[in-house]
């Protein structure tokens, strides 16, 4: 099927825009709106539809590795999902939906806690690129800050 390469373009284009929004623009209620909706919304949206028409057969259907194996139970039944397009741009637009929505609360944390948008920039590069990675940068980061100012 050939709209699963177009997904997954889509889908990259709107999480590059939420995150360039993000890193670069002023932080008003408007581009918070903009981010969350438009960008995390639409991906968890995008998800959520991908979901139930792969994993319900109505398109690219995913193997199933063996009888009685459940979708999620084994390193197997996870490889049997991302072995086809659709199951790919499942996975892929769950990661951006996610590290999407972690940038944005590393912001709003880092511009609670007084931390300057250069400072913060670093931490959202490595959440955009690595996800758990930047967050856990993050985390140990603005404990100190949020132990001395209270903010936590």
């Amino acid at each position: 099927m050939t709209m699963w390469p177009a997904l997954f373009s889509l889908t990259n284009l709107v999480a590059m825009a939420a995150w360039v929004v993000l890193a670069f623009f002023p932080r008003k209620p408007l581009a918070h709106s903009v981010i969350l909706f438009l960008g995390v919304g639409l991906l968890c949206l995008v998800y959520a539809a991908c979901f139930a028409v792969v994993l319900g057969g109505l398109a690219d259907p995913v193997s199933q590795p063996g009888a009685g194996q459940p979708g999620f139970g084994s390193i197997a039944a996870v490889q049997a999902i991302f072995q086809s397009q659709g199951g790919t741009v499942i996975g892929w637009t769950h990661y951006l939906a996610f590290d999407l929505f972690t940038g944005l609360w590393i912001a709003r944390d880092a511009d609670a806690k007084g931390f300057s948008r250069l400072v913060q920039l670093p931490f959202l590069l490595a959440t955009f690129l690595t996800g758990p990675v930047g967050l856990l940068a993050w985390l140990a980061v603005r404990e100190r800050r949020a132990r001395t100012t209270g903010r936590g």
